[in-house]
């Protein structure tokens, strides 16, 4: 597991954290990080996960570019 603290800020980056009745994924960018927390900017938004709760993170590449249309 990478240690997010040692990660520089807008790193892309994937995130296993634990949650009521099993497990969840954040991917997105690294914004923040603290003693007790990081924020990850999703898709979706904002995602804030406790540093306790987390099994598993790293750095991903960047998402590929989106597939021109068929013709």
């Amino acid at each position: 597991m990478t240690d997010l603290s040692t990660l520089a800020l807008g790193t892309r980056v994937v995130v296993r954290s634990r949650i009521d009745g099993g497990f969840t994924d954040a991917v997105g960018f690294l914004r923040q990080t603290d003693a007790t927390h990081c924020v990850i900017e999703t898709k979706r938004g904002l995602v804030s996960i406790a540093l306790d709760a987390i099994v598993a993170a790293k750095e991903v590449p960047p998402a590929p570019q989106p597939r021109s249309p068929r013709r």
